[in-house]
């Protein structure tokens, strides 16, 4: 696997991604939910999913709206170090192309990049595998149930066959 600067990035998305939209079941581990933090949703949270995003051989970065927030309330919960940020310009999406995919692929600067978000459409696929020089993965996450031990298969598939053959992942679509 590469090393350096030559690794793929992993972004990840928390919303609909590591905080589902629906309540995790009883009995599935979480976090804490008294933080004092305000948000409610946090108890979603799966303290699990830091150390299987950690297993991944590739370099995370946060690419959600949290901001600062990402590193400050949601990484300790799930035992994550602060991660990178990606920053957002005022860019307008066209086409339907969701309104992260074209900074992402920037941002990549010709690495690999798998991205772990729940808006993701066939549209970016096509964009990425249009304009991006290198293998991506855009792995669609179910928002009702969040991040699943199938989406990180998927990634760690991806991972360790070289990146795989392209830019999509078509069975991602829940």
């Amino acid at each position: 696997m590469p090393t350096g600067d030559t690794r793929p990035f992993i972004f990840v998305d928390i919303d609909g991604v590591l905080i589902p939209f629906r309540s995790r079941p009883i009995g599935t581990a979480r976090t804490p939910g008294d933080d004092h933090s305000g948000n409610p949703l946090l108890d979603r949270l799966d303290p699990d999913d830091g150390r299987r995003l950690l297993a991944l051989p590739g370099d995370l970065v946060w690419a959600s709206t949290w901001m600062a927030d990402a590193n400050e309330v949601v990484a300790p919960r799930l035992g994550l170090p602060a991660l990178p940020l990606v920053d957002w310009p005022d860019d307008e999406p066209r086409g339907g192309l969701h309104w992260k995919t074209a900074t992402l692929a920037r941002r990549a600067a010709g690495r690999p990049f798998g991205w772990l978000d729940d808006e993701i459409t066939e549209t970016d696929r096509r964009w990425v595998a249009a304009h991006h020089p290198r293998p991506a993965l855009l792995r669609r996450v179910g928002p009702l149930l969040g991040l699943t031990g199938a989406d990180l298969t998927a990634v760690r598939r991806w991972l360790s066959e070289g990146y795989g053959a392209g830019g999509s992942d078509a069975s991602a679509t829940r």
